[in-house]
């Protein structure tokens, strides 16, 4: 029984072959076929969006912030993947305000855009709050974390900014998404 399975297993895999060989030529030679091209949808490697998303309309200077988040993105050679995690971090810890000394309604000594801290090792309080030190500083941070492109955004973000409301990023990424969509070519 085996010898009888063997011999028609190699005698289809000759008819595939022989056929190959004899249809490939003429194959070759036949009209080509009239054909359009047909739109694929692709789907993003991105995340969706986690939970219920928040959304601010911006002023000017949230507006420039992000440009200059996206720009500092850009020269340190990061995918717009990037811009998005730091715009929904900076949506959450200063809704992109470029945030000074608060008193006593501030939290700890965090300042600038991402509230990121002097005492932690950020830079000095001059350097967090320009947008473009700020931004590279997180990016550094992020560029640490493996795997960090195809993570959740919020851990992510958590993992570099350790916050005490580690899901609260999350809410922020539709808005980033869009604002890195409409401001990433222009």
């Amino acid at each position: 029984m085996n010898t009888i399975f063997r011999k028609s297993m190699l005698s289809v895999a000759g008819l595939a072959f022989a056929g190959g060989v004899f249809a490939g030529p003429i194959a070759a030679h036949a009209n080509p076929v009239d054909a359009k091209p047909v739109a694929v949808a692709v789907q993003s490697a991105a995340p969706k969006p986690q939970g219920d998303q928040s959304h601010i309309t911006l002023n000017d200077e949230q507006t420039a912030n992000v440009k200059a988040i996206i720009a500092a993105t850009k020269k340190a050679g990061l995918p717009e993947r990037a811009a998005v995690i730091s715009i929904a971090t900076s949506l959450q810890e200063s809704k992109l305000e470029n945030l000074g000394h608060l008193g006593d309604m501030n939290d700890h000594d965090s300042l600038g855009l991402f509230q990121q801290r002097p005492s932690s090792g950020w830079g000095t309080p001059e350097q967090i709050t320009d947008p473009a030190y700020s931004t590279t500083a997180f990016l550094k941070g992020l560029k640490q974390v493996d795997g960090w492109q195809d993570m959740a955004l919020t851990d992510a973000a958590q993992t570099v900014q350790v916050s005490a409301y580690p899901d609260a990023y999350a809410q922020w990424e539709q808005q980033a998404t869009d604002l890195v969509g409409q401001y990433w070519n222009s």
